[in-house]
């Protein structure tokens, strides 16, 4: 049978998808092709940075070795002037017997003046045998001072040495030669070169990439300037890496090390990336909002003749189900044959659906009767047991403001919180004595084995935690998993709270019911570590009518529950005293 046209409002869910598919598709060729192109732009940008950090590493190395040569031959010729050594070693023994040593001084700065005219080397000095300055020369000479002491450790060697040396604020990549006479070590020649930003420069020049020089932890000087110099200061480098500074990602070698001084080479990734990916990206944009038009008016065309007869269909079920009328049959649309046969297979589960759910209602019903009916079986001191901590569960939940919903969850999670001790066996379950460490332990497994058996029903999910941990307390030496506070859920410490309780008041093979007084004196008494003291507090406000167990001929009656004001007098002190081991009794 055809359906009139519906004329409500027409849902675009099928539109929205297929316009989404299109898009999504489209958009994700877009920019996957982009993302290829410029991964691949990276990546020939970041080889070429690497191969010129190479390239530069050998040119910096060569640069340098040619550097120590030179300042090694000169320092070797200055060593062997016969005026500087006589005036160095008639120094030491015009001092050492208390002579003048001005002239002697002047005559080794007369011969660096000379030396200097031909060498050209920035600081050329000349020290005693204990690094004491005699003489300086050179354009960084204020740096070398007369009289001051050089603070590098030169090793005692006849060999030129390389090594660092601080002056003031200033560092300088120093070549040093023993100055000898006869057999004897008199003093030493430092030819000096300052590391700063001439030098720096110098070297960025020869690499074609930017440098950067360290002493340790600290920028001594840079090619660099501005902002990113700024960023650079204080950030760990790595000897061949990747760097980020600020908004920018950077290659890093280190080109040179020498005693504490290191030189480093940055070149830029992200800049160069972007310039070579910024054109193709405009193009691609074009490209991309031109196929995005053709992709919506194509999808838009498809979406709405596929959608117009289900969103009919659509209107006549949610018709049917506002006003809950299962009985009619769904009218044919007569859009397609499949929708015809979708029309008509709805209507089959729709009978379908209703039995099941009255099947499912049924046996959910005889599982719960089932397993309860099995647990009460295994022992008569603990038949109903269940039953009375449910109960008590829900009255201590609704004075704790639960929903009616969590309720539920609490009324049959309590029901089958001792479900587990199914498969523990009747010699341990129903002894009479006291239990040993092995029965203690089957005992304690019990909330573990519950949960395995319940977890296979899918409708008992919301109940696990309950089943799995009723016996955790608040200090953690609860089993089976030693939780804490806020870690154990709330229907699980109500549960603990009224399983307590119900054991101690209810008569066991080992000993008989205990009196309510007497129980709620225990809860409170291990509030805070063995029960939840908001728990114990909402049980004890219950009326006594609700803690007493069910009705028994042998029941006695209980007085009512006194005020907290007045509770603690109701616990007589051999009580307390033996409160611990009772309690671990009656709960197992």
């Amino acid at each position: 049978m055809t359906a009139a046209p519906v004329t409500g409002r027409q849902a675009p869910r099928l539109v929205v998808k297929i316009l989404g598919f299109s898009f999504g598709v489209i958009a994700t060729v877009l920019a996957a092709v982009f993302v290829l192109l410029s991964w691949q732009t990276r990546e020939r940008l970041t080889r070429a940075i690497v191969d010129n950090m190479e390239a530069s590493q050998l040119r910096v190395a060569d640069l340098e070795d040619r550097r120590r040569f030179e300042h090694r031959l000169q320092a070797a010729a200055l060593a062997e002037s016969p005026t500087l050594k006589a005036a160095v070693d008639t120094y030491h023994a015009e001092r050492s017997v208390g002579g003048s040593t001005a002239q002697l001084i002047n005559t080794v700065r007369v011969e660096l003046d000379k030396l200097q005219q031909h060498l050209q080397v920035p600081a050329l000095s000349v020290t005693d045998a204990r690094g004491t300055i005699l003489a300086s020369t050179g354009a960084y000479a204020a740096d070398w001072k007369p009289g001051d002491r050089v603070t590098a450790e030169i090793a005692q060697t006849l060999d030129p040495v390389e090594t660092v040396i601080t002056r003031g604020r200033a560092v300088y990549l120093a070549t040093v030669v023993p100055l000898t006479f006869g057999p004897d070590t008199i003093g030493e020649f430092i030819l000096a070169s300052p590391v700063d930003r001439e030098y720096a420069t110098t070297l960025a020049q020869e690499t074609s990439t930017a440098i950067i020089i360290l002493a340790g932890p600290s920028l001594i000087a840079s090619s660099l300037d501005g902002p990113l110099l700024a960023a650079i200061d204080g950030v760990p480098l790595p000897i061949d890496g990747r760097v980020l500074l600020g908004a920018e990602e950077f290659l890093v070698r280190r080109l040179l090390s020498v005693d504490s001084i290191s030189v480093y080479a940055l070149g830029r990734v992200s800049t160069e990336v972007h310039a070579a990916t910024t054109e193709a990206a405009w193009v691609f944009l074009v490209v991309g909002i031109g196929a995005l038009l053709l992709a919506a008016g194509g999808s838009w065309w498809l979406a709405r003749t596929l959608s117009t007869p289900i969103d009919q269909l659509r209107v006549v079920l949610k018709a049917m189900s506002d006003a809950r009328d299962f009985e009619r049959p769904v009218p044919a649309t007569g859009a397609s044959f499949e929708l015809d046969a979708l029309t008509a297979t709805f209507d089959d589960l729709r009978a379908s659906v209703a039995a099941a759910e009255a099947e499912s209602e049924a046996a959910y019903l005889g599982v719960i009767g089932t397993l309860a009916a099995a647990l009460d079986a295994r022992d008569p001191y603990t038949a109903g047991h269940s039953e009375r901590v449910a109960r008590l569960s829900v009255s201590v939940g609704r004075a704790m403001s639960l929903s009616e919903t969590e309720l539920e969850v609490l009324h049959l999670g309590a029901l089958l919180h001792d479900i587990g001790k199914i498969g523990v066996s009747d010699s341990v379950l129903r002894k009479p004595g006291t239990l040993t460490d092995d029965e203690s332990d089957q005992i304690k497994q019990h909330p573990t084995l519950g949960a395995r058996i319940l977890r296979p029903l899918n409708f008992l999910a919301e109940h696990l935690a309950i089943v799995e941990l009723h016996h955790e307390q608040p200090d953690g030496r609860g089993y089976p998993h030693g939780l804490r506070d806020d870690d154990i859920p709330l229907p699980a410490r109500i549960v603990h709270v009224a399983d307590a309780f119900d054991a101690m008041t209810s008569a066991r093979a080992y000993r008989g019911a205990r009196p309510i007084t007497e129980a709620i004196a225990e809860l409170w008494h291990h509030a805070g570590t063995g029960f939840d003291p908001q728990v114990v507090q909402a049980l004890t406000s219950l009326p006594v009518r609700e803690l007493v167990p069910a009705p028994e001929p042998s029941d006695a009656q209980d007085p009512l529950v006194a005020p907290p004001a007045i509770r603690g007098a109701l616990v007589p002190f051999r009580l307390r005293a033996a409160a611990g081991a009772r309690l671990r009794r009656a709960v197992s």
